[in-house]
């Protein structure tokens, strides 16, 4: 190598050297740089709602199913043994009050919440919406308990397709005494929803649902679904999986609908239901299309006394486009009692817009006949027929049961419809019917469930 090559070799090295005394790296500031990048706008929504994520344990009862021919002949009748599910729940309101799934704390006899501080308390039933599938709890607290971290809630009606959501429960509740809650992150997939549901006694009508792949694991039922602000826009309710884990396809009640809930069974124990009277059908439409088409309309309902008529075709409500009769359903859900609302509708290929202002539903309004001490009976009617898609046209809609009544196979909605062969058409004949037999004779009661007829037998006391 000549000298020209190392002098500048040299005069490279010696400003190298230079570089570096006059530009230092800031280690410090770099540090903070970095961990500022990682408190994203997740972290911080995860870090708003976390602490107000619950762990629920839930001992209830099951009647013992015999194994084999020995316990079928030897097990002792009705023998019954304590279970444990596992859940997840959010807490929304400073008192104590958390939000979870109806399935989650059905036929509960304890239910204990633990926090992710580490703090568990009893919880109580407030009441639960079968429909739905949403329960409302309360934290049992001591006098004088510091305060328990309260949720944000925001609003499932401007989601964006795409936009982020965060799962957070206790997918399979709390692990090595570690009571914090898992996150899992995903997008909001689809809106508005309609999951048919499986069973025939109307529990888990899922529509209206907000979609998402932000894996839901069994456990992670009742958690909140979260958007990026860090609220609660739904609360996670169920998978479609052919594996019983999480496939990316998972739903959330929407948190507006969860909310209006709530509040109705904290203040009188019910849930209050809009009602305007319609029966709807899918019909073609002039375009080829599948439409919503009013099939039948109740006298004096509401949408009677707004004109609408059988044949009338509903396009969209409140903007909303309705391509099927779940849809309708669907925003039933949503609506308020009393509250009107705008329908888009066809007729005679005309267009023009309706108000609606819903009412309780009919059996909500209806006199309640108490029957002993183990039912609730409405007299079914014209309107409580439209109303619940009974096919039988008169009989005692259950509308509240006891324990023991349910666990004979009863359920809210069932219609009786005869007892002891005795044809049943108010609910004060069917509490008179029962009367009479208390103490006298075995019962047999037949009702209608989804269509279906049904039978219980029984002793009354």
């Amino acid at each position: 190598m000549d000298r020209a090559a190392l002098l500048l070799a040299s005069l490279l090295l010696g400003a190298c050297h230079r570089a570096a005394d006059t530009l230092p790296v800031d280690r410090p500031a770099l540090s903070a740089q970095v961990d500022s990048s990682r408190r994203t706008a997740l972290v911080v929504a995860v870090q708003r709602v976390a602490p107000a994520v619950v762990s629920l344990s839930v001992v209830s009862r099951q009647r013992v199913q015999p194994r084999s021919l020995w316990e079928e002949l030897f097990l002792p009748p009705g023998l019954e043994q304590e279970v444990m599910g596992l859940g997840s729940g959010v807490v929304v309101r400073a008192d104590g009050v958390v939000l979870t799934n109806e399935h989650v704390v059905r036929g509960a006899e304890r239910i204990a919440a633990t926090l992710p501080d580490g703090r568990t308390y009893p919880a109580t039933i407030v009441g639960t919406d079968p429909v739905n599938d949403v329960a409302v709890l309360r934290l049992e607290r001591p006098r004088g308990d510091r305060a328990v971290p309260v949720a944000p809630l925001g609003t499932a009606r401007d989601l964006l397709i795409g936009e982020w959501a965060l799962a957070i429960g206790n997918p399979v509740g709390f692990l090595l005494a570690n009571t914090e809650p898992s996150v899992s992150v995903g997008v909001v997939s689809a809106v508005r929803r309609n999951l048919v549901p499986a069973s025939t006694d109307g529990r888990g009508v899922y529509l209206g649902m907000i979609q998402t792949d932000a894996s839901i694991n069994p456990g992670n039922s009742g958690g909140p679904l979260v958007n990026v602000r860090g609220e609660v826009i739904g609360i996670n309710t169920s998978i479609i999986s052919a594996s019983g884990g999480s496939e990316g396809l998972g739903f959330a009640i929407p948190i507006d609908r969860a909310r209006r809930i709530a509040e109705d069974l904290l203040a009188t124990g019910r849930v209050r239901r809009a009602w305007v009277g319609l029966e709807v059908e899918a019909a073609p439409s002039v375009d080829g299309r599948l439409g919503v088409r009013v099939a039948r309309v109740v006298p004096g309902s509401p949408a009677d006394r707004a004109g609408l008529r059988p044949g009338v075709f509903l396009d969209a409500v409140e903007g909303l486009p309705l391509h099927h009769p779940l849809d309708w359903t669907a925003w039933l859900l949503e609506a308020e009692v009393g509250r009107p609302f705008r329908v888009a509708i066809r007729e005679d290929g005309a267009r023009r817009t309706v108000a609606l202002t819903p009412t309780d539903l009919p059996s909500l309004r209806a006199e309640r006949v108490r029957a002993l001490q183990d039912f609730e009976l409405v007299t079914v009617t014209p309107a409580i027929r439209a109303e619940r898609g009974l096919r039988t046209p008169v009989g005692a809609l259950i509308v509240g049961l006891s324990e023991a009544a349910r666990a004979l196979g009863l359920r809210e909605g069932d219609v009786i419809v005869q007892i002891n062969g005795v044809p049943i058409r108010s609910a004060e004949e069917a509490a008179q019917v029962l009367q009479r037999l208390a103490g006298r004779a075995p019962v047999v009661l037949v009702f209608e469930r989804g269509g279906q007829l049904g039978a219980v037998q029984f002793w009354v006391d």
